[in-house]
């Protein structure tokens, strides 16, 4: 059963993918396929605090790499 008060205990990590993206994780667990942890844990709310701070940026980093591309490519034209 959920609870208030164990969603207040559990202890979470940051976890980034590939493409820059950031979620949580249980700290206990281990990262899911594809994500690694990115040095920060806490509660759920200072973790999610955290990302908001580092995560300004919510494209993929595919799509950023493909835009700053084409940016070049029309400075060079």
């Amino acid at each position: 059963m959920y609870s208030e008060e164990a969603n207040e205990t559990q202890r979470y990590k940051v976890v980034i993918n590939h493409e820059e993206q950031y979620s949580i994780w249980p700290e206990e667990r281990e990262n899911a396929l594809g994500w690694k942890d990115a040095g920060f844990s806490g509660n759920k709310q200072a973790c999610l605090d955290h990302i908001e701070k580092t995560w300004t940026d919510m494209r993929p980093l595919s799509l950023r790499k493909k835009m700053k591309a084409q940016t070049s490519e029309r400075s060079i034209q």
